[in-house]
């Protein structure tokens, strides 16, 4: 099984957990590291995850999987996503709309490859961000990662 299988089948069962507890899932994934496996598994709820929520969540999602997940993984983790948390889903687009971003490229626009700016939206697979007042837009697929800026 490749590791997108087991992520579409861990979240299969993960999810209708999460939505008892009134828990979002906000990402997973499923890596090896050296020599362990590791099934990463963020998620949130509105006002923030806490330590107990991630504990209450690990042991329900950790019985189900065990059970139902065919596939070994070495470490179980469940967190928060954090502060910088990737923004993934359309959905993701939509909520954190107006916030500050950092978006990562994989290939350099002019040398730079990481850009900051205010979060318009993802329109028809192009991400839009507002960059020292100027709109800059980027097709997806064009785009490693974007995460919310955290400002210290």
């Amino acid at each position: 099984m490749t590791g997108k299988m087991v992520e579409e089948k861990a979240e299969s069962i993960i999810i209708p957990i999460l939505e008892e507890l009134d828990f979002e899932l906000v990402d997973l994934e499923y890596i090896k590291e050296g020599a362990h496996w590791y099934l990463r598994i963020y998620i949130d709820k509105p006002g923030g995850i806490t330590i107990d929520d991630c504990q209450k969540a690990s042991e329900r999602i950790n019985v189900s999987l065990d059970k139902f997940l065919k596939v070994s993984y070495d470490f179980l983790e469940v967190s928060s996503p954090g502060l910088d948390r990737p923004l993934k889903k359309n959905s993701d687009f939509i909520k954190y709309k107006g916030y500050k971003v950092d978006l990562k490229l994989y290939k350099a626009i002019d040398g730079v490859k990481l850009f900051t700016g205010e979060l318009i939206g993802l329109i028809d697979g192009t991400i839009k961000i507002r960059v020292n007042g100027d709109i800059m837009e980027v097709n997806r697929n064009e785009v490693a990662i974007v995460r919310l800026a955290v400002d210290f």
